[in-house]
């Protein structure tokens, strides 16, 4: 493979974006820097295929990104690679508006082929080229620069092992017959509503007080106050004000201004400044939150009863069992407030759909419907069906029943022989 000098110009990325452009995939990565902003700062893009790969400043004066963004979200000819790529796919969303597609992220795919749930880069490195990745410039500064060789040579690392790994992937994939099973996973990572930042949704990542309208009301316009503030300052959002402090604010809101000296997690000076002006004014405009907008009310106690929340571990241990059995991790099967909705009487589930139904979902519902039981063989939990032992307990007496004719008869004749000699 071919590892190419830092690339710092337009030129030379476009001839980049070109021949990568003539692949069937190209494996993507990105280092950023986001303590001290509001939107992650791109500092360096790494991209590569089985042929050659290098890495892309963007911080280098002149350098125009549109062939590299244009090869990510509008050639769809071309599958991109990632490896945990939700922050990276942010980041191209906040640059273009889009995501990159289609997409593939080999951390999901490992839920397919092994029970690794969110497996680490340099564990799937590990266990698919048995190397070892150096960790050392990981968690260096990539806004300075210069670069140094051994920060550059890290990031490409993160793309030459992936174009090695993923054609190797992708053929348990297929032996496996699990690529569909993936094909939801990875349109969810691409949509691009999951990066849009609404400023009427951002209340709900607050933990909310309570189902009282005007206090989430309240919460609601301070929440999309803060992400305003923040986006203007370009700063992260816990710099302008922390979750417990503006829920706090909502529930128990200053009558004026003065107040604002005596809420824990504020300055004294905001008892006079202006963004202490601002706040009173968004809460003093705040409505209270409509009835369809309310969070639904918190259950209390076991939803389900004693014997639901017990059938509910029972699908648990099914989960676990079949996870083990079938090598996939199980949150790619379902999750457990989908089991309790099972144990509860809900049928409009996805795990009673398609390929879920027959790996997990139709063994879940027998279970649910006493037609599944649990058996240990040989020192392992196993899942049984109630049919399955019946027909072998029957099948057990038919053969005990033959055998004991067999004697019956054999005994028969060598009686009938014993006369026989006797005449």
């Amino acid at each position: 493979m071919q590892i190419h000098p830092l690339i710092t110009d337009t030129e030379t990325l476009a001839a980049l974006c070109e021949r990568l452009a003539k692949h069937e995939f190209v494996c993507v990565d990105t280092e950023f820097m986001r303590e001290n902003t509001y939107y992650p700062l791109l500092c360096l893009v790494q991209v590569g295929n089985e042929e050659e790969a290098a890495a892309i400043d963007p911080l280098a004066d002149g350098i125009d990104l549109t062939p590299l963004l244009d090869l990510l979200c509008e050639n769809d000819e071309v599958l991109k690679i990632f490896h945990a790529g939700g922050q990276d796919v942010e980041i191209v969303y906040n640059l273009t508006g889009k995501t990159p597609y289609p997409i593939f992220d080999t951390q999901i795919a490992m839920m397919a082929i092994s029970q690794s749930e969110q497996i680490g880069y340099a564990n799937l490195v590990e266990s698919w080229l048995n190397k070892t990745i150096d960790k050392g410039a990981r968690f260096t500064d990539w806004s300075r620069r210069p670069l140094t060789e051994r920060q550059i040579e890290y990031a490409i690392g993160d793309v030459t092992y992936l174009a090695t790994i993923f054609p190797r992937m992708l053929k348990k994939l297929i032996k496996t017959n699990r690529g569909h099973w993936l094909n939801a996973e990875m349109d969810k990572l691409a949509d691009p509503s999951n990066y849009a930042n609404d400023l009427d949704l951002a209340w709900r990542r607050i933990r909310a007080p309570g189902r009282n309208p005007a206090v989430l009301g309240r919460l609601k316009a301070l929440a999309a106050w803060r992400e305003s503030e923040a986006q203007d300052k370009d700063i992260p959002r816990g710099r302008i004000i922390r979750d417990e402090t503006m829920a706090d604010i909502a529930s128990h809101p200053p009558k004026q201004q003065a107040d604002l000296a005596k809420v824990r997690g504020l300055s004294n000076a905001w008892k006079e400044n202006d963004i202490g002006k601002r706040l009173m004014r968004v809460i003093k405009n705040a409505e209270p939150l409509p009835a369809e907008e309310l969070p639904a009310k918190a259950k209390r106690g076991a939803p389900l009863g004693k014997e639901g929340a017990l059938v509910a571990d029972l699908l648990k241990l099914l989960l676990k069992i079949r996870a083990r059995e079938i090598d996939v991790a199980s949150r790619l099967l379902t999750k457990s407030d989908e089991l309790e909705a099972l144990a509860a009487g809900i049928r409009k589930l996805p795990i009673l759909e398609g390929w879920r139904f027959e790996i997990f979902g139709k063994d879940a519902l027998d279970l649910v419907e006493g037609k599944l039981a649990f058996a240990v063989e040989k020192g392992r939990l196993k899942m049984t069906h109630i049919d399955d032992v019946k027909a072998e307990a029957a099948g057990s007496e038919v053969e005990d029943g033959t055998e004991a004719d067999a004697k019956s008869a054999a005994e028969e004749t060598v009686e009938q022989a014993g006369a026989e000699s006797q005449d």
